[in-house]
C-alpha cells in the first residue's frame, strides 16, 4: 500500500470513529435537549458557517458553473437528505437496528460504483462486503443492549435504509470532484445549498430547543451538541473528500462497519457491556472484510493488466 492510500485509510477510520460516538450522543441529545430537525438544521447552519470562514484562510478556487449544480446534488445527496432521514430515523427506530440497516450502504456503493464509475463487482469485492456485514451484525446482536428486544418502526427503518442509499450515491458522485476541488471548496458549496434548502422548514424547530433556549442548566446538553457540530459534522465531512481523493468509495464505505465495532468497546469501556470472545471474532470478520474490498482489483487495475497482457502478447 502506497502512503497516500495508507493516507486515506487512516482518515476515514478516524471519520468513522467520529460518526460511532455521534450515533450515542445525538441519541441522547434527541427531544429532551433538541428535536431531530432542529438537530439537522443545526449540524447544517453550523458546518455551512465554518467551512465558509476556513475558506477564507486556504487558497482560492473558481468553481466551475456546470460544478455547481453537481455540488447541490452531492449537498442533498450527502448531506441534507442524508442527515434529515438518518436521524428522523434513529429518532423512530432503535440504535440496534439503524446499526444493521447501515450495514447495506457499501452494497449500494458498490452497485453504483459498477455502474456509474464502471469500478468491476469482483468475487473479492463482493466476498468482502458480504463477510464485513456478517461480522457487524453479529457484533450488533452479541452486545447487551438495554433495546435489544425493542423493534424499531418500519417507517424509521426505512428512513435509516434511504438515509443510506443516499449517502452510497454521494459517495460515488462525488469522487470525481474530489480530485479537481479541495475539501473546503466542495464542502461549503454542499453546506451552504444544505441550508438554503432546510432552513424554511427547520428553523422554528431549532429557535425552539431546550438545549439552545433553556441556559447553563442544560450544560451537559450544549456539550454533546458542541460534539456533534464540531466533531461529527464539521470535522467529519472535511476529511471525507480527503479520503474519496485517496481511495476508491467502496473501500470508503466499508468502514462504516467500524462504526458498531467502537461503539461496542465504549460500551464495554463503560460498563454499558460485557467482554465476550464473540466480539473479537466479529471483528476480526469486519476487518478481514475490509482487507478483500481493499485488496480487490480497481478499474483502474484491469485495464492495466490489460494493457500489460497486450504489451505481452505483442512481443510475442
Amino acid at each position: 500500500m502506497n502512503k497516500p492510500k495508507l493516507q486515506g485509510h487512516l482518515i476515514i477510520v478516524f471519520v468513522n470513529i467520529l460518526f460511532a460516538v455521534n450515533m450515542i450522543v445525538s441519541k441522547s441529545l434527541l427531544h429532551d435537549e433538541i428535536s431531530p430537525e432542529g438537530l439537522t438544521l443545526a449540524r447544517v447552519l453550523f458546518a455551512c458557517i465554518a467551512f465558509w470562514i476556513t475558506s477564507l484562510f486556504v487558497k482560492k478556487e473558481k468553481v466551475n458553473r456546470k460544478d455547481l449544480g453537481m455540488l447541490f446534488l452531492c449537498g442533498m445527496l450527502g448531506i441534507a437528505i442524508n442527515q434529515a432521514l438518518f436521524i428522523e430515523g434513529l429518532d423512530m427506530t432503535s440504535p440496534v437496528d439503524a446499526s444493521i440497516l447501515t450495514t447495506c450502504t457499501p452494497m449500494f456503493v458498490m452497485v453504483f460504483a459498477f455502474f456509474l464509475l464502471k469500478e468491476p463487482i469482483t468475487l473479492k469485492k463482493t466476498g468482502g462486503v458480504i463477510i464485513g456485514a456478517a461480522g457487524a451484525i453479529l457484533l450488533i446482536l452479541t452486545g447487551h443492549h438495554e433495546d435489544i428486544n425493542k423493534s424499531g418502526s418500519l417507517n424509521g427503518n426505512l428512513m435509516v435504509i434511504a438515509s443510506g442509499f443516499s449517502y452510497a450515491l454521494y459517495l460515488v458522485i462525488a469522487k470525481p470532484l474530489t480530485l479537481k476541488y479541495s475539501a473546503v471548496t466542495i464542502m461549503k458549496w454542499m453546506f451552504l445549498f444544505s441550508t438554503v434548502v432546510l432552513i424554511p422548514f427547520d428553523y422554528h424547530h431549532l429557535e425552539k430547543s431546550p438545549v439552545l433556549s433553556g441556559g447553563i442548566e442544560h450544560h451537559h446538553g450544549l456539550l454533546m451538541l458542541g460534539y456533534v457540530l464540531f466533531f461529527a459534522t464539521f470535522v467529519a465531512y472535511l476529511l471525507i473528500p480527503m479520503a474519496l481523493k485517496k481511495i476508491r468509495p467502496t473501500t470508503i464505505s466499508m468502514y462504516n462497519y467500524l462504526q458498531p465495532i467502537v461503539a461496542t468497546f465504549i460500551a464495554v469501556a463503560i460498563g454499558q457491556d460485557t467482554f465476550e470472545w464473540e466480539k473479537i471474532g466479529a471483528a476480526l470478520m469486519v476487518f478481514f472484510g475490509v482487507y478483500l474490498v481493499t485488496v480487490s482489483k480497481s478499474r483502474a487495475d484491469m485495464e492495466r493488466d490489460e494493457k500489460r497482457n497486450y504489451n505481452y502478447n505483442n512481443k510475442v
